[in-house]
């Protein structure tokens, strides 16, 4: 993997060091880091350490709740403009209206029915906003998503949600303590994103990546990686989940 340390502390310094691996990631793919976004997971993070990485140049944020994102997206927003959230977690239909308020991206589209839900809310406040499909490609029960074949119907569907952008796939493989088990995820959610693209779909982006693998889905072909324990340290008290 990356030679760049990984012993940085402080959340610039880890910021840096998750840069420094992007980096070298890209170049090892024959990319460059600036086709990449870095977001920053602050799932059960306090807003002081989320201000760190802001003020170290985090401008891409994510939640994977959207109660816990609502009072930090209200308190960051007052000390920083120009900041992206990204909604990443599973999405209730009974809270698309809140979603659509909070977040700029919603990365956990699965089925037409909350498609329909965020179209309706969006529209009703004048908004519009960019969908990423989230596709399971080991079919655990345990996750969300849609298998590979259904993601060109769902897409179809939204035709009909003007309000909703979508720009391409996202998955969470299975937890594995290897980031080299990743690959194989990583690399069927980017040819699924490239068979979709020859039968006419725009999908650029490809969310994938988080803590223990981001490196690898860059190698693969990630536009977006999600980011938390890398930049952030450990969490505190919380849901369960990784990023």
């Amino acid at each position: 993997m990356s030679e760049a340390p990984r012993a940085a502390t402080g959340v610039g310094g880890r910021l840096r060091a998750v840069r420094a691996r992007m980096e070298a990631a890209a170049r090892r793919a024959g990319r460059t880091s600036g086709e990449i976004t870095l977001i920053g997971i602050t799932k059960t993070m306090p807003v002081a350490r989320i201000r760190e990485a802001v003020e170290a140049g985090l401008t891409h944020l994510g939640e994977n709740r959207v109660q816990e994102a609502d009072p930090k997206i209200l308190e960051l927003t007052s000390l920083k403009t120009g900041l992206t959230w990204h909604l990443v977690g599973h999405l209730q239909s009974n809270k698309a209206r809140k979603a659509v308020e909070l977040f700029d991206w919603i990365q956990s589209i699965h089925d037409e029915k909350l498609a329909a839900a965020l179209q309706r809310h969006a529209e009703s406040l004048g908004k519009s906003r960019d969908i990423l499909v989230q596709v399971d490609l080991a079919g655990e029960a345990t996750k969300f998503g849609l298998p590979p074949e259904s993601v060109a119907p769902l897409l179809r569907a939204m035709e009909a949600c003007p309000a909703l952008r979508a720009r391409g796939l996202m998955t969470i493989p299975p937890n594995a303590d290897e980031p080299e088990a990743s690959r194989p995820y990583f690399r069927r959610l980017r040819e699924l994103r490239d068979a979709l693209a020859a039968g006419g779909r725009d999908l650029p982006e490809l969310s994938m990546g988080m803590t223990n693998d981001f490196e690898v889905a860059i190698e693969e072909g990630a536009t977006m990686v999600r980011v938390g324990r890398a930049i952030f340290g450990e969490r505190e008290a919380g849901p369960s989940g990784g990023a």
